[in-house]
Formats: structure tokens, C-alpha cells, sequence
């Protein structure tokens, strides 16, 4: 009989609680009000925020596209401008300088455009990037106005942060132009990296050895300047020496 009794003591307690919810949800379900409406309030305000997230993202992503294009094209435009200017130049010296102005906007252009197919990466596989950007050079004349032949590149396959690629693309533009364009024969560009020694880039070529006394700190060169302060803005060293059997010029960058 104790065991009956308990059974019809809760049957009545569990129909009753059963009641209240049931009459609870129906009161949800007309009027929305409760934890039960309450939450489905909250649910919805999650969606649209959620959504309109979104929508700002793609946004975001838009405009970038757009601005990078408009950089892109801008860059041309002043490009062109300065070839136009350094071709009715009065004096050649005023040409030379308006088509090296050209030249290095040129490489900003080239820059921003080979990291554009990498744009929202966090490291850019340096060796095809490398490769690519020397690519460029082929056909440039030199200081003879002798078509060079191309750069002989050899890079590690190496992955480097966008805050590295991008001031090294820009060391490697000036130091292969200034080898095409001051020395002769063959230029290579090398970059190698050992695990826990850092990177070292070399840049040289052919041709007469540097004049005595050369130290780029005190050049006037615009290109030296450019160098030394990309290198420095990587955390790197720059130096210079003489190549095998005292001919030509070997440019040397070394970073972690």
C-alpha cells in the first residue's frame, strides 16, 4: 500500500507541473511574452546581427578591391606621365632623372600588384614572387645600353611575413636595377635561408669592381638610400664587397 500511495502521490504533481507548461507555452505562443518568447527575441537579434555582419564584411572586401584597383591604375597613370615628361625632357640629365622616377614607381606598382593575388595572407611564398619580379627585368638595358639577358634567380622555398616580402621586393627592385644598370654581364639574385641563422638576399654582377673608397652610406644615389632604409626596416644588415678575381660588385642583405 506505501508504494501505491507514493505512485498516486506524484502522478497528481506531474500533471499538474505538466499543466502549467503546457498553459506557459500557450501563453508564449499568443502573446510572445516569457523565457520562451524572450529567447526567441534574442535568437532573432543574433540572426540579424549576425547577418548584418556579414554584410559589412563583404563590404570591407568590396571597397578594398575597389581602392587597390584605383591604386593600381593611378600608379599607371603617373607612370606614363613620367615616361611622356622624361621624353620631352630639355636636358638628357632631366630625362635620366624623370624615367628613374618612372622605374621606381614602376616597382611600387609591380609590388603591390604580385601581393594583390595574395591579398588577406599572412606569409607569401617567396621563391615564385622572387622569380616573378626578376622576370621584369629581362630586356632592361644597362649603363651600355645592352639588353640584359634576364637575372639568374635562386631562392629557397621559403614562406616570409607580408611585413617582410614587401620592403625586401622593393631591396631586391634597387639592387637588380643598380647591377643591370652599373655593371655588365650576368646578374644573379640569390636568397637563402637557414633555419635559426635568418636569410641572407646577395645581388650581383659582372663587370668593373666598386671604385675605392665606395661606401653607400655617403652615396648620393637615391637607390643606396632606398636600400639601406627598407634594410633597416626589416631588422636587417646591409654590406657590400668586391666579386671573384676583383670584378664586378656583390650586395648583401642579411635578416631573421
Amino acid at each position: 500500500m506505501g508504494t501505491k500511495l507514493s505512485e498516486m502521490q506524484a502522478v497528481p504533481q506531474i500533471s499538474f507541473g505538466l499543466a502549467w507548461w503546457r498553459k506557459l507555452s500557450s501563453l508564449d505562443d499568443r502573446n510572445s511574452g516569457g523565457p520562451k518568447g524572450a529567447l526567441r527575441k534574442a535568437f532573432a537579434r543574433e540572426q540579424n546581427l549576425i547577418r548584418e555582419i556579414d554584410w559589412l564584411i563583404e563590404e570591407q572586401k568590396t571597397l578594398r578591391t575597389e581602392s587597390d584597383h584605383r591604386l593600381l591604375n593611378g600608379l599607371q597613370i603617373v607612370i606614363s606621365m613620367l615616361m611622356l615628361q622624361s621624353r620631352a625632357a630639355p636636358t638628357s640629365d632631366l630625362a635620366s632623372q624623370l624615367s628613374s622616377a618612372a622605374n621606381r614607381v614602376a616597382a611600387i606598382e609591380r609590388i603591390h600588384r604580385r601581393l594583390h593575388f595574395n591579398d588577406g595572407t599572412q606569409a607569401v611564398a617567396f621563391k615564385n614572387y622572387m622569380e616573378e619580379l626578376c622576370a621584369e627585368f629581362y630586356g632592361v638595358a644597362d649603363g651600355n645600353n645592352v639588353a640584359s639577358p634576364g637575372v639568374a634567380v635562386q631562392c629557397d622555398d621559403i614562406s616570409l611575413p607580408t611585413t617582410i616580402a614587401i620592403p625586401l621586393g622593393f631591396i631586391i627592385n634597387e639592387l637588380v636595377t643598380n647591377a643591370i644598370k652599373h655593371g655588365e654581364g650576368r646578374v644573379e639574385a640569390r636568397l637563402k635561408g637557414q633555419p635559426g641563422k635568418g636569410c641572407t638576399l646577395t645581388v650581383s654582377n659582372d663587370g668593373p669592381a666598386l671604385p675605392d673608397g665606395f661606401d653607400p652610406a655617403t652615396s648620393t644615389g637615391l637607390g643606396m638610400k632606398v636600400v639601406q632604409s627598407f634594410t633597416r626596416q626589416i631588422g636587417g644588415e646591409f654590406s657590400f664587397e668586391r666579386g671573384a678575381e676583383n670584378r664586378g660588385a656583390r650586395f648583401i642583405v642579411r635578416f631573421i
